[in-house]
This record gives structure tokens, sequence and C-alpha cells, in this order.
């Protein structure tokens, strides 16, 4: 195999270290990009800590997947008894499924995510295992959930980059975006079911340009948090800022913190195509053929998100042996391309030959020649039967 490394270059120059990064007073933070997961900041982001009712981020989105919209759910008397912050659900009362998940991610009721776990699992306990084994097959292995709203409980803890990675994976699925994004909604009275009003406690979709998300948090041992999501110019950010402090202080700085961070995430990085679908990038020598070489180009598109001082460091490395033997096939892998910033990969491409190339040496030739001779002589044979 042989390796070639490529610079990319862009138009816009590139300029110094960055020096605005974000002043955020969360013990731990973290922004990353949603499309391709890269982390664009983070301070403490793999710090284990309490992480309040932004664990009901993990409890919608495994209601989701785990039930039906329209199932009918039976609160019970654990769930009524559920503290404040909380829909006031009263044991036997029956709601629909949907409901309580607009109740549970608009107003972060407590009664509501009980009565969740325990339809959707038979029980609190059995729902937050499930719950962590999620986390931990979406990478959030630091990771674990003792209870499906967020109170705090031994153990009960994420990070911010867990928490990251579960909110980009949720935000995947059409209906949780939809009911994250709900600013006013109204469960009915159908029968003996109770009617709600319910608004969004989530500031950030009213404050911020282009928000869309996602979930607020506090107890005493987690402080303020939140996870946030906003897209602008085509670019989904998700933020996450756990223990942003106490008090009114504390209220009001989860909000501060993100939107810096959030304004940094925009400010500073943007969309970038770094190699497009079927471009040429290695010719090799092909042996035993009458064609002396094969083009190679990439199977796919790469685009990630850049600052302009990153812009100008970026490489891509090719690993093609230095040469193939016939036959080839169209589309056949002969390589990889791996697009590179220092040690971080960006992406990798499979490098795929542009057309079919035949053999064609001595045991080739006689090859081809006895099976021409062998389909004419069938053909010869079927006319005969014919006449």
């Amino acid at each position: 195999m042989i390796s070639v490394i490529l610079l990319l270059i862009f138009a816009s120059p590139a300029y110094g270290a960055e020096s605005n990064e974000p002043k955020v007073e969360a013990q731990s933070a973290i922004l990353i990009e949603a499309d391709t997961g890269r982390i664009l900041w983070e301070k403490n982001a793999h710090e284990p800590r309490p992480m309040a009712s932004t664990t009901k981020i993990m409890t919608c989105i495994l209601a989701l997947e785990s039930g039906m919209l329209d199932d009918i759910v039976t609160v019970s008397k654990r769930a009524a008894l559920a503290p404040e912050v909380k829909l006031r659900l009263k044991a036997g009362e029956k709601q629909r499924l949907e409901d309580l998940l607009y109740a549970l991610m608009m107003k972060s009721s407590n009664d509501a995510a009980v009565a969740i776990a325990e339809h959707i699992s038979g029980s609190v306990e059995a729902f937050c295992e499930k719950m962590t084994q999620k986390a931990k097959e979406l990478g959030a292995k630091n990771t674990v959930f003792r209870t499906p709203n967020g109170l705090d409980a031994d153990g009960h803890q994420s990070t911010a980059y867990d928490l990251a990675l579960i909110t980009r994976y949720a935000m995947k699925n059409p209906k949780f975006v939809e009911i994250i994004n709900t600013r006013q909604i109204t469960i009915p009275k159908e029968g003996n079911f109770r009617s709600y009003y319910l608004s969004n406690a989530n500031r950030f979709l009213y404050e911020y340009p282009g928000a869309n998300g996602v979930k607020t948090g506090y107890t005493g041992k987690a402080g303020y948090c939140f996870v946030g999501a906003a897209n602008q110019n085509g670019m989904q950010l998700i933020s996450v800022v756990l223990a942003s402090g106490w008090g009114s202080r504390g209220k009001e700085q989860k909000w501060v913190d993100t939107k810096r961070i959030m304004n940094y995430g925009f400010q500073n990085y943007k969309k970038v195509c770094l190699l497009e679908k079927n471009k040429l990038l290695k010719t090799i020598p092909v042996e035993r053929a009458k064609e002396t070489s094969v083009s190679l180009y990439s199977d796919k598109t790469i685009v990630s998100v850049l600052n302009e001082e990153e812009k100008s460091k970026v490489q891509i490395k090719i690993d093609v042996p230095q040469s193939v033997e016939a036959p080839v096939t169209k589309g056949q892998e002969i390589g990889r391309a791996k697009v590179i910033l220092g040690d971080e990969i960006l992406g990798t491409v499979s490098l795929v030959a542009d057309r079919d190339i035949e053999r064609h040496d001595f045991p080739a030739c006689i090859k081809k020649v006895l099976n021409n001779w062998l389909r004419l002589t069938k053909y010869g044979i079927i006319i005969g039967e014919k006449e």
C-alpha cells in the first residue's frame, strides 16, 4: 500500500488561536454539532454529575420507542405521590401516553414520568434499567439512571458529554422534536379524563434565534441544568450545562451560559464540504489488462464543521495499493481516504473503480476463446434442432 497526503486549501484565510471562548460558570458543559457529533467546545464534559430533569430526555425517547402514543396509562398511587413539579395526577386517573409526554417535557411533570415508566416497563426500577442500557448503547458510558424524572438518588448521574449524545439521538425522532418545540397545548377532556393546559417552561425557545429544544432541570444536588438546541443556517448545535449555580442567580445563569456557548458556536464554526462524492483522488496502474490504469473516486461526501483556523490544517490521507491486478469491477473498493485534522478523523470514504476492466493475459485469452467457441457450438446445435 502507498499513502499520499493532500492538503485542503480553502479560500478564507486562517487566523490565530481562538481567543473568544465562552465564559461559562457551569461546572460541566459541552457544545456539539448534531450531524457529525463533533465537539466544538467543552468544560469538564466527562465529569459524572447529577443531572436533574434533563433525565427526562431519555424517559421521553424511550417511551416513544417502546410504547404507542394512543396507549392509555393508568396512574398509580406511587405516581400520584411524586413531588413537585407535577401535573397533579390522581391515583386511578387515565391519560393517553402522548399527552403525558407533553406534560413530561413541557412542564417537567414528575408524576407523569413515574406513570410513563410504570406503563412501559411495569415498574420504575425496570424502566430505569432500560434507560441505563439504552444510554450504554448510545455510547453514554458514564450514565446511570435511578429515577425516570431526575430527582436526586444515590448513583443517579450523567455527564455533559453523555447528555449531548443522548440528545443528539433523541432529536432524530420527529415526534420528540415536535413535543419539545410545542409552546402551548391543552390536553382535552375525554370521558373521565381530566383536561390540562400546558405552557412550555423552556425560556430558551422564546429568547434565542433558531432555538428548538430541549430540557431544563434543577435539584438540590444538581443545581440548575439545561440541555439546549438551536439551528441557524442549516447547522444544528446541542449544548449542555450542568450545575450553572443555585438559587435565583443559578436559575438565570443557566440561560446566560447556554446563550454564550451557542453564540460561540454559531459565530466561529461553519459547515464545510471537505470532500465531494465521485471526486477523482488517485489513478493507479492495472496489471494483466489492455488498459494501463484505473481511476479511483470517493464513494460519498464528507461534511464537517470547522473554524477558520482549522480549515487551513485539514488534510486527506489516501491509502491505495501500488497497483491492482485485473479483472476490476466498476464500484470495486480499491483503497480508502481519510479526512484528518491533526489526530482527529473527520471522515472516511472508500475509493472505488470508475469502470470495469477485463483481464488480458494468455490464460484469460484462451479461456475467452474457449467460452466463445462453446457458445457458438451451443447456438449451432439449437438451430439444427429447430431445422
